[in-house]
């Protein structure tokens, strides 16, 4: 078979890679988002408090913990992975691992119950640390295939696909909910809700393997063309330590990547965790009817996917006129007047408006920060490990984040007090945003 040749800036490659964010955003909205904490929340009938671990712990509080606990994994973890990746040449080859990973153990949520707890537990840790584990390799190839002008309008590219293609199978999954006899499911004590479900569990799993393909495809292998043969004489995990530790030494003499990974760890501990736990604040805080409650949820989870479509492509505009700092200290201040006001919404419809505003800032704030934060990095050919940065600095985020919410939901019995912290946080990164300067393209 003859070898694709790749050429940087080429659009088949560009849109190839982009629309990864088609197959995995299914993930985060589905499962993190929208139908998981819905699918949990169910679970609790009796109590909203379990045993776990010897400890009497708050449904949401167990949940957000074995989120930080998560992320502290990645944390130790990513950077190995990365620099190998970037020493071996073989960024692909872990994408499609975690890419698998995550798919399978997405399907495993299917057997989720109170009495396999752990079980239950041990899927929801695989498919979340897969999924952000894939993600390190996926940013990393952005400065590689696309040239600097081209980074912002690719990254909001993915962005914009991931949501329209999260947004198909969520409304599919949605219809099964509210008519899950159309399906074949009984509707008797909500039971078929509760099994459509679980089978939205396993559709997440086959689209996220089933639609990567087109992207592994396109994408190029061995981008650094390192030679195998010299790799395999050295220990690759050590070269991997070598490579992150060559790549702090750089970022320690380059003040603006060191500024912007302290501004981009400090907002994204607020964003972050929000992200993960607005469907958990929706279910427990907002004062539902009788039988609105899953479809009131959803469809402000939808609200919020439709409007980062237009949020991601608008903010890359804005950036294009005032730039990409200015835009996202912006970013920042807005989101500190949303958590104001979301501490005192009670209502279904403060909630659906809240969420609209979300989104419109949610997607915009992901792209600008990842396009940022590659036209900031020097022009080299360990982008991964470069890419491995920012992904801690986000990991890390949401180990505070999650950790700190989950501490406030137990003690106080309320999610609604961890908004207050984060609007601080927002504010905090507005600040250290505002000295970077941007490189010259």
């Amino acid at each position: 078979m003859t070898k694709r040749i790749f050429k940087k800036g080429d659009q088949k490659v560009l849109k190839a890679w982009a629309f990864y964010d088609w197959a995995n955003s299914v993930y985060p909205l589905v499962i993190s988002t929208a139908i998981f904490p819905i699918f949990y929340g169910s679970l609790f009938i009796e109590s909203d408090y379990i045993e776990f671990l010897g400890i009497n712990y708050k449904n949401t509080a167990l949940i957000q913990h074995i989120t930080s606990l998560v992320f502290l994994f990645l944390a130790f973890f990513i950077p190995i992975l990365s620099g190998v990746a970037d020493f071996l040449g073989n960024k692909k080859f872990f994408m499609k691992l975690f890419c698998y990973l995550g798919s399978i153990s997405c399907m495993g949520l299917y057997f989720f119950n109170l009495e396999n707890i752990y079980l239950g537990l041990g899927f929801y840790f695989f498919a979340l640390f897969s999924f952000w584990a894939s993600l390190v390799f996926y940013n990393s190839y952005l400065p590689d295939i696309a040239l600097p002008k081209q980074q912002d309008r690719i990254s909001a590219l993915g962005y914009s696909y991931g949501y329209i293609g999260s947004v198909i199978l969520l409304l599919f999954n949605l219809t099964m909910v509210m008519f899950p006899e159309s399906f074949g499911l009984s509707n008797e004590n909500n039971e078929g809700a509760i099994q459509a479900m679980r089978i939205s569990f396993l559709l997440v799993g086959l689209w996220w393997a089933g639609f990567s393909q087109y992207t592994f495809y396109y994408l190029p292998e061995n981008l650094n063309n390192v030679n195998k043969k010299d790799a395999l004489k050295k220990s690759v995990i050590f070269s991997g330590f070598l490579e992150l530790k060559e790549v702090w030494q750089i970022l320690k003499m380059d003040i603006s990547v060191k500024k912007f990974l302290v501004a981009f760890f400090t907002f994204s501990c607020a964003l972050q965790t929000i992200i993960l736990i607005a469907t958990y604040f929706g279910d427990s805080e907002i004062l539902w009817g009788e039988t609105d409650k899953n479809i009131g949820l959803i469809l402000s989870m939808l609200i919020i996917q439709l409007i980062a479509i237009f949020g991601a492509m608008l903010t890359a505009k804005v950036s294009d006129k005032i730039g990409n700092i200015r835009t996202l200290i912006i970013l920042n201040l807005i989101w500190f007047v949303l958590c104001l006001v979301a501490y005192f919404v009670q209502y279904p419809i403060e909630f659906y408006f809240i969420a609209g505003f979300v989104g419109m800032v949610m997607g915009g704030t992901q792209a600008l920060s990842r396009s940022t934060y590659s036209k900031l990095i020097p022009k080299t050919d360990n982008t991964c490990s470069y890419f491995s940065f920012y992904q801690m600095s986000m990991i890390i985020s949401v180990v505070l984040g999650t950790f700190m919410s989950g501490v406030v939901d137990q003690l106080t019995g309320s999610l609604r007090n961890s908004i207050i912290v984060f609007a601080v946080i927002f504010i905090l990164g507005a600040i250290l945003l505002r000295d970077i300067k941007m490189k010259s393209i």
